[in-house]
Parts: structure tokens; C-alpha cells; sequence
């Protein structure tokens, strides 16, 4: 399982996070994104994190 947080200060609601993985990530009706589940199994969410232009998204394994 993973702690998995958006920063609101920092998105731009561009939707790459729930175009990559709507099965954890969904975009508010304030344009900004927000975590709906914390595990997927269709995607790497570090990966994920990574492709967020703005850095918003971190991603923290609960074992590390």
C-alpha cells in the first residue's frame, strides 16, 4: 500500500494523473486533482508522480 498525496498549491489541473490512472486519480469539480484509492494494480504510480509537469504528486510506500 502507498501514502499518496497531491499537493492543491501546486496542480494545474491538467489531468495527466487521471488520464494516466483514473483508478486513483480524478480531477475535482475545482479543476484540481484529488486521490480516490491509494493501490492500483494497472499502473505504477511512481510513474505516475514522475509525469506530473508541476511536481505535485508524491507517492510513498508504506514499507520505505
Amino acid at each position: 500500500m502507498a501514502s499518496i498525496s497531491v499537493d492543491r498549491n501546486k496542480c494545474i489541473g491538467c489531468r495527466l494523473c487521471e488520464n494516466s490512472c483514473p483508478e486513483c486519480f480524478e480531477i475535482g469539480v475545482d479543476g484540481i486533482a484529488k486521490v480516490i484509492a491509494t493501490e492500483c494494480k494497472s499502473c505504477n504510480l511512481e510513474e505516475v508522480a514522475a509525469s506530473c509537469p508541476v511536481e505535485a504528486i508524491t507517492v510513498k510506500n508504506k514499507w520505505s
